[in-house]
């Protein structure tokens, strides 16, 4: 059949929603009017081609799935330097809205990725198999905008905030666990102390949790205790509720962004915001979750370098092109948008906008295509060129290839 991406410069959308337990069951009717009759968790809507649920598109009449469509002619879909350098759609685009908090997680990088995948593919270990680690061979950074106020954790603590936080705590298990790291703080001592603190088991590890939910108690309206308590009410008695003391905890106002690094080890805690990543599943769990966890194989993928909180937050350049978020992966860029009108975008790959707030406008030629907010568009990159028109804040997704 002759391609469908020569047949009309851009597609509407239409993607599905992940109905994971930690979503809001009010954000996205609150903020896009998605309908919610049964009042489920609606965690994350993709936009994308993931083959787990890719996006459809609307091809004149007719919805078809957008994965299979790029299958059947990547390079008009995608670039040809797109397609040689990544094989598929490099990024997943989403809007999660949590509720609760998500699983504290470290992804690995992609060389880690490739050597895994390959390892437990040898081994003969199903891709559905619940202690797979590795379902791609593709590394998964990652950025988070936010849409509301947004609060998470990224990253380990400066090592003297991590000891003034642990010595709070009267706890044998945890003052064995972290002696060498507070007489020597230095990244080989905290890998050993994470490593014990995760293998703490039975008596040991219920004395911990026990002592540190005494302080928290005691210390309820103070950082970081006040997210130990929220969190201990979610996941009475897990491990992890011990990363706030360690990791930094940071809550995102609306229009902030952060990048996620590969080996650093982050959760999400509550909010809504817009989230890329290289398209890949690859996770690596730490606790606030009862599933698997590889003690060995997260600690041979973390980074234990600590990040000042001040350097989290992404400062994007700002032009009258928008504003551009720096980051360090070839795999996606993104692009913020606020009351434009006729601006020219030229591309170098499939791309995804989002209508955030309020309608927005993509023209080509004679084409028009216009959304309302919560809604996105495919624009393949045989387009080559497009004008946008916004009444309020859109997001652009692409991969740039230098």
């Amino acid at each position: 059949m002759n391609s469908p991406f020569h047949s009309q410069p851009f597609f509407l959308m239409r993607n599905p929603i992940q109905a994971y337990q930690w979503g809001s069951r009010t954000a996205l009717p609150r903020m896009f009017h998605i309908p919610n009759p049964d009042q489920q968790p609606q965690a994350e809507i993709w936009m994308g081609a993931h083959p787990k649920a890719s996006s459809e598109i609307q091809v004149g009449t007719d919805w078809l799935p957008l994965n299979t469509l790029i299958e059947s002619d990547p390079q008009s879909a995608l670039s040809t330097e797109v397609y040689q350098r990544f094989g598929e759609l490099p990024f997943l685009f989403k809007v999660l809205a949590a509720d609760t908090a998500l699983s504290i997680q470290v992804h690995p990088s992609k060389q880690e990725a490739e050597h895994g995948y390959q390892k437990e593919n040898q081994q003969g270990i199903p891709l559905s198999a619940a202690h797979r680690n590795y379902k791609d061979p593709n590394h998964k950074p990652e950025l988070i905008y936010a849409l509301t106020a947004f609060k998470a954790m990224n990253g380990f603590r400066p090592h003297a905030e991590i000891i003034e936080n642990v010595t709070k705590i009267n706890s044998d298990s945890l003052n064995a666990v972290f002696q060498a790291f507070i007489e020597t703080p230095a990244a080989d001592t905290l890998q050993s102390a994470f490593a014990e603190l995760l293998a703490l088991e039975s008596c040991e590890k219920t004395e911990a949790v026990n002592a540190l939910m005494a302080v928290a108690d005691e210390n309820a309206t103070d950082a970081p205790f006040d997210t130990i308590i929220d969190l201990a009410t979610q996941h009475p008695g897990d491990i992890g509720l011990f990363a706030p003391l360690l990791l930094n905890v940071v809550t995102l106002l609306p229009g902030d962004a952060m990048f996620l690094h590969a080996r650093t080890p982050h959760a999400y805690i509550n909010g809504v915001g817009l989230e890329v990543m290289a398209n890949s599943d690859n996770v690596l769990r730490a606790g606030l979750t009862p599933k698997h966890i590889d003690v060995d194989e997260l600690i041979a993928c973390t980074s234990f370098a600590p990040i000042e909180i001040t350097h989290i937050k992404l400062k994007p350049t700002r032009t009258e092109q928008g504003a551009h978020y720096p980051i360090a992966v070839p795999d996606f860029s993104v692009t913020h948008y606020n009351q434009v009108e006729y601006l020219k975008c030229h591309m170098q790959s499939g791309e995804v906008i989002f209508a955030i707030d309020a309608p927005l406008t993509v023209s080509h030629g004679d084409h028009k295509l216009t959304i309302e907010k919560g809604n996105s568009i495919f624009i393949p990159a045989c387009t080559k060129a497009f004008s946008l028109s916004c009444k309020g804040d859109a997001v652009r997704v692409f991969s740039q290839i230098d």
